[in-house]
């Protein structure tokens, strides 16, 4: 067998994965592209689907499982983390406010990494924090790309609208005064993964009284570089 590991199952199993990458597959659509026994390829597609790596569809073909598509989030959540801190530390510098990166999971969205102001009143949200997708800037961004029926369910009950995340996605960047926290004004921009997908929200945030009411026109353009550097970085990595 080509590309051995000396690991026979696992081998196989990989074969199965690798089959499946190109689309749904039936039994027999299995063993034609595996070349493995029908009993062999039955055996080892049942026992990925135990793990979640396969799953059926519809028709009760073969498909890649959801666990794969976890662990690939889990490993792009690495790369980012590991690019992140130096990232934030520069906008935290460059424009003088707290800086932080959002993710979303479900229906909130978790601050996955920080860099505080250095001095005077400090306005981070520390890592670990689990904050609501129904107002904010960076909830905007985690939002203003979803596929239309997840954007529609989302914006129920928001401090924000269809029309307002037209005009992140037209501008790229989105702001908010006052909309998640009174007297508190932030700046966000997407994080944008391989496939070009948005992965996360970079955001700077401080009282209104420093950032203004239009806290857009004095650090929007750091945010999007901020963003960039890290949507950079993990294209380079994939």
């Amino acid at each position: 067998m080509d590309n051995s590991s000396g690991v026979g199952v696992l081998d196989k199993a990989a074969l199965v994965l690798s089959a499946l990458e190109s689309g749904p597959a039936t039994l027999a659509g299995l063993v034609a592209a595996t070349g493995l026994a029908r009993p062999t390829a039955h055996r080892l597609a049942v026992a990925l689907e135990h793990h979640r790596m396969v799953a059926r569809d519809m028709q009760g073909r073969f498909i890649l499982g959801p666990r794969l598509a976890e662990l690939a989030a889990a490993a792009g959540e690495d790369r980012l983390l590991a690019t992140a801190g130096p990232v934030l530390t520069h906008l935290r510098d460059v424009t003088g406010e707290s800086a932080q990166l959002y993710r979303r999971q479900g229906d909130m969205r978790i601050c996955v990494a920080a860099a505080e102001r250095l001095s005077g009143l400090r306005d981070t949200v520390p890592v670990g924090s689990t904050l609501t997708m129904k107002a904010g800037s960076s909830a905007q961004i985690l939002m203003a790309w979803e596929e239309p029926e997840r954007l529609h369910r989302g914006l129920q009950g928001a401090r924000f609208t269809a029309t307002a995340l037209s005009g992140v996605r037209r501008r790229g960047w989105a702001q908010s005064i006052g909309e998640r926290e009174p007297g508190v004004a932030s700046v966000s921009a997407p994080v944008r993964g391989p496939s070009n997908r948005v992965v996360a929200a970079v955001s700077v945030s401080g009282p209104i009284e420093r950032l203004s009411r239009h806290p857009g026109r004095m650090h929007a353009q750091a945010v999007i570089d901020a963003a960039g550097r890290l949507s950079e970085a993990l294209r380079r990595s994939s």
